[in-house]
């Protein structure tokens, strides 16, 4: 494997580090100290004479010295960072104000009290036509305020022709994950704060009965469109299309734009429709104040190097994301055994619980967030300092995503870090064509926590997480077969010795994996309106022999 370019050299002291512009460049075999950020976070706030790289947070700013167009940081207690520049970019923000728009006095007053003046550019682009009862496709970087994009266009649109509870539903905001449909139906039950319509949410996991009731109190809108299909709910989607009256007004917002968001456009529109894209000809499609960085980690050692890493920084709020539920089970457990406290969101917990960690993790300072990707799309999670991604995202476009959790909004700060093992490398050129700008990170393996024997124990000793561990094992490697990148993320070529390591085993377990057909998982799931007894003969669902009840609108 060929070495990183610019490796980063270590000096003597923090003195030379300062001084080090002034100086011409110095011999590759020239050493320079490596820097712990956490040490740079306590000079910062003693010292006033040091240059900003950009890299703070909404709560403390991190100043790095420049060294030849790069920046020297060692991350965590181990990675030394190379420098990314920022980009001079006009931001997210428009100079048009909401009141350009001539919205209802309800409406005006509520975005007032949400404290907002000016418009970001995706709204000033498409509330306008939105408004005027045109259908619109969106694009814009995450965080760049969407969600408020489509909902005020659909608040306007209910109080003007004077909607009512008896009118069902008039607007209808599909979402791919229950958290971003609580978050969304959120923001609407704000702006709807002096109007006399109402809302309802609908996310499964809760009373079916006041899910129809909150419906029937009742356009089209698809959040993060490309992760409908994606999902496995092509089949529910066409369900509802059918559904829903062909003279209606529709619109499909997402940070990225797919060949799925193609497909579903296809589905969706009656008639070509206005497509926005705020940020096409950027140099970059992640946002301006974050900091993205790769660490080239051995897989014997992920565990180690993250462990180390989210104990250096318990200060700071974390959120790391893994390819299974069963990951993120396992890791979850086994680092609150180990007094490493981090909450959890994955798909296969309870309704009240998934909501319950989202929400106290909205309200925390700090803490660490383990999650799948239900936790990746549209979330606004307040002043998210790092984003870790222990296991590469399917593609690209995931990877925006998932970074789109820090750095939110005009001005917002944040870091991004990927684990690659050697293998993965060719990863990096995809992200590079996806204009995804990351820098290398290296750790010092001196400081990585050597706690692998005594967790190799633990989990040998402990049932329940010997149980997990297997699982997430299995689910590790299932997940790696069903990589879109094959010629990247090949299974065959995992060293499965390396990879029970990372999961605190001496030797692979013994576990049942089928990879010739791990690689359909995600199609299998085919659906006709039969799960729950939905179909066009018996539109009421599964019900008892003997209910003979007839439904009807008052």
């Amino acid at each position: 494997m060929a070495e990183p370019e610019n490796n980063l050299q270590i000096s003597s002291s923090i003195d030379e580090t300062n001084n080090n512009h002034k100086h011409k460049k110095k011999n590759k075999h020239d050493k320079k100290r490596p820097r712990d950020i956490v040490e740079e976070e306590e000079e910062d706030e003693n010292v006033n004479n040091t240059h900003s790289n950009g890299e703070s947070s909404k709560k403390k700013k991190k100043k790095n010295k420049k060294k030849d167009g790069e920046n020297e940081v060692e991350v965590e207690n181990e990675l030394e960072e190379k420098k990314v520049k920022n980009n001079s970019g006009s931001g997210i923000m428009s100079n048009e104000s909401f009141d350009s728009l001539e919205l209802s006095k309800s409406t005006s007053k509520a975005i007032m009290d949400m404290g907002f003046q000016n418009m970001t550019q995706i709204q000033a682009r498409a509330i306008p036509p939105l408004l005027n009862g045109k259908n619109v496709l969106g694009a814009a970087r995450t965080g760049s305020g969407k969600t408020l994009a489509f909902l005020i266009p659909a608040v306007e649109l209910l109080h003007k022709l004077k909607f009512n509870p008896r009118d069902g539903a008039g607007v209808v905001v599909i979402c791919p994950t229950r958290e971003l449909a609580i978050q969304t139906h959120d923001v609407a039950k704000e702006l709807l704060k002096y109007h006399s319509q109402t809302l309802g949410l609908i996310i499964g996991g809760s009373s079916r009965k006041t899910e129809a009731q909150d419906l029937a109190k009742g356009c089209l809108i698809i959040d993060e469109a490309d992760r409908i299909l994606e999902a496995n709910f092509e089949d529910e989607l066409k369900q509802i299309l059918k559904i829903l009256p062909k003279d209606r007004q529709t619109a499909l917002f997402s940070a990225t734009q797919t060949q799925k968001i193609e497909d579903l456009a296809r589905l969706s529109f009656q008639e070509t429709p206005i497509y926005i894209d705020v940020d096409d000809g950027r140099k970059k499609v992640t946002n301006e104040g974050l900091l993205q960085g790769y660490v080239i980690v051995p897989c014997a050692k992920r565990f180690m190097v993250l462990y180390s890493f989210l104990k250096r920084h318990q200060t700071k709020k974390v959120m790391v994301f893994f390819s299974s539920c069963n990951s993120v089970k396992f890791h979850a457990d086994i680092f609150n055994h180990i007094n490493l406290h981090c909450a959890s969101i994955h798909g296969k917990q309870k309704q009240q619980t998934r909501t319950t960690t989202f929400f106290d993790f909205c309200k925390a300072e700090n803490g660490v967030l383990l999650c799948t990707d239900v936790a990746a799309r549209g979330l606004d999670i307040p002043d998210v300092d790092w984003i870790v991604q222990y296991d590469p995202p399917d593609e690209p476009k995931e990877y925006i995503h998932r970074v789109g959790r820090t750095a939110r909004g005009e001005g917002g700060k944040g870091n991004a870090l990927l684990f690659l093992i050697p293998e993965e490398l060719k990863f990096l050129c995809y992200l590079k064509e996806a204009k995804v700008p990351v820098k290398e990170y290296a750790y010092d393996e001196k400081k990585v926590a050597n706690v692998q024997s005594h967790l190799e124990n633990l989990v040998g000793e402990n049932y329940f997480l010997n149980k997990m561990a297997k699982e997430a094992y299995r689910s590790y490697i299932l997940a790696y077969n069903s990589h879109s990148m094959k010629d990247i993320f090949s299974v065959k070529r995992l060293d499965l010795q390396d990879v029970a390591t990372s999961f605190c085993f001496s030797n692979p377990p013994n576990v049942s994996i089928n990879i010739n057909t791990s690689n359909q998982r995600k199609n299998t799931r085919k659906v006709d309106g039969s799960r729950h007894g939905f179909n066009p003969n018996n539109p009421y669902g599964k019900r008892n022999a003997d209910d003979k009840r007839q439904f009807v609108r008052h």
